[in-house]
């Protein structure tokens, strides 16, 4: 399964990595978007929360680096107000090019 990082720079400057051990924050989220922080953590709990599934329907059980990841997310954005703004500034490694997406 595939991992990925998504690098984000939160409202104060501060620039992070967060894992997923799964592409589909892709679905969820798009390098060079911006995000309200209530809209960023909810897109990601949910990112997160299907990219632990894919996990649990893989090998047997959930990813504890998703949880541990969203857990990141969620003290982060906690400190700032709901509607700052998340910058999604790089998502490792980027879907492929296909003909749908060319």
């Amino acid at each position: 399964m595939p991992e990925m990082t998504v690098t984000v720079r939160w409202p104060d400057g501060r620039v992070a990595d967060c894992y997923s051990p799964s592409l589909v924050m892709h679905d969820h989220l798009s390098a060079g978007t911006s995000y309200r922080v209530d809209e960023f953590v909810r897109r990601a709990a949910v990112a997160l929360g299907e990219a632990s599934e894919r996990v649990r329907a893989t090998y047997g059980f959930t990813c504890s680096a998703s949880a541990a990841s969203l857990e990141r997310i969620e003290r982060s954005a906690a400190t700032f107000d709901p509607h700052d703004s998340v910058d999604v500034l790089d998502m490792q490694p980027p879907l492929p090019v296909t003909q749908e997406t060319a």
